[in-house]
């Protein structure tokens, strides 16, 4: 079993796909413990009874659909002329629209590629500092993954089997203040900079508004319709999906329609890692249950430290160092089984844990020297990885405080729920 286990290490350093880990760990665990290796294949094809999981490919093709058009554009002028004319307003634009491009697409680095290009040249253009602009673009490309209909949400609440819908909700407060955090910190450092980008303008607003008439009813549509309850997730996610495709093809003819293939086929390919991925985990998460690790675990955890806070501080330090080496969907997979058991000894309700858990691994994608955010904003914006890592320094450091904010005060998370 050593050798096994080395060979799947090397494997893991050489690049191999992580499904293909998961599911050699897991047969090495089944044949270990003489369990029929066909068990796996029953846990992989059982995924597909979870109607919920119908959410992720239809809102991810909804996010590749918008990130092909000119929707962003339109956000961008709308959010500009509700805003523009406050001293430091493009910067809250750029947070503003950055953060509802994430949660529709659910991938910053999508984000960083797809408004970088509007927003980048504007703040510069605005009077803001190269420096600040690289760090603003870089930290607020993560801030939209608490709110609806992000994927990481949805995913955690398949793998924790808790209410999607309670996360929605349970995001909201803690997405919002590290949107304000942020916000503030613009502000202040270009206090300076008074001079407003453009005068406030009815006719502005109400051209933008005109313009971006056909998006505006989305997150009516999906908020709307989960809060209400005349939608369920994967209902909202199948409505979005097929208005985002009616407009952006047929209403406005941004995409045409032989381009269509090729975007589902991208989108497709990340849900089916995905899903691949989530499939082998089950086979996986199923074998440590039968062999004890979350109880070996919680006896390891329980023996480091005493009490809850103790606990959140541990979990926020190791989820962290995740977010910097691991991505969001497979550290979902991978962590949050072994987790949730440990968490509930110390009284951490699991709505909570997934908001801590997504929030922090967000920071993760903007912590030196391996965060994801990292690299691609140097690769997008043709900047040393260096000048981005001291950019992004500020506002990871504020982030961070409002996330230990959010750990330690569940009532950020918990109190819009209904008891």
């Amino acid at each position: 079993m050593i050798v096994s286990g080395a060979v799947i290490v090397l494997l893991a350093l050489l690049g191999a796909p992580l499904f293909i880990l998961i599911s050699g760990g897991a047969m090495l665990g089944y044949l270990r413990n003489d369990i029929d290796l066909s068990a796996i294949a029953i846990e992989i094809f059982g995924i597909a009874e979870m109607p919920i999981l119908l959410a992720i490919p239809l809102f991810t093709f909804a996010g590749y659909i918008l990130s092909e058009s000119k929707a962003p554009d339109r956000l961008v002028r709308v959010t500009n002329a509700l805003l523009g004319w406050m001293p430091g307003g493009l910067a809250i634009v750029a947070i503003v629209a950055c953060s509802f491009f994430t949660a529709f697409t659910g991938a910053s680095g999508v984000t960083i590629i797809a408004l970088g290009a509007l927003l980048y040249p504007a703040l510069q253009q605005s009077g803001y500092s190269d420096k600040f602009n690289l760090g603003l673009l870089t930290a607020g490309a993560s801030l939209g993954l608490l709110f609806a209909p992000s994927l990481p949400l949805i995913l955690y609440g398949v793998v924790a089997q808790v209410s999607i819908d309670d996360l929605f909700i349970a995001g909201i407060v803690p997405g919002i203040l590290m949107m304000a955090v942020v916000a503030a910190y613009c502000l202040w450092v270009n206090r300076h900079n008074r001079q407003p980008i453009s005068e406030f303008s009815f006719r502005e607003v109400f051209g933008a508004l005109r313009e971006a008439m056909w998006e505006i009813p989305l997150p009516v549509i999906v908020l709307g319709g989960i809060y209400s309850g005349y939608l369920a997730v994967s209902e909202a996610a199948a409505v979005t999906s097929l208005y985002v495709l009616v407009v952006e093809v047929f209403i406005k003819r941004e995409i045409a329609f032989t381009a269509l293939p090729g975007i589902v086929r991208e989108s497709m390919v990340l849900v089916g890692g995905i899903l691949l991925i989530l499939g082998a985990s089950l086979a996986s998460t199923n074998y440590m249950i039968d062999a004890e690790v979350p109880q070996q675990l919680i006896s390891v955890v329980t023996s480091l430290v005493s009490d809850r806070t103790s606990f959140l501080l541990l979990l926020f330090l190791f989820l962290l160092l995740l977010g910097a080496i691991l991505d969001i969907f497979s550290a979902l997979v991978l962590v949050v089984p072994l987790i949730l058991p440990v968490a509930a000894e110390f009284g951490v309700h699991p709505v909570h844990l997934g908001i801590v858990f997504l929030a922090t691994m967000q920071l993760g994608y903007l912590t030196p020297p391996v965060g994801l955010n990292l690299f691609i904003a140097s690769y997008r914006f043709d900047q040393p990885i260096v000048r981005v890592y001291l950019a992004t320094m500020p506002f990871l450091l504020l982030l961070m405080a409002a996330v230990i904010l959010i750990t330690f005060w569940p009532g950020l998370s918990l109190f819009l729920l209904a008891e």
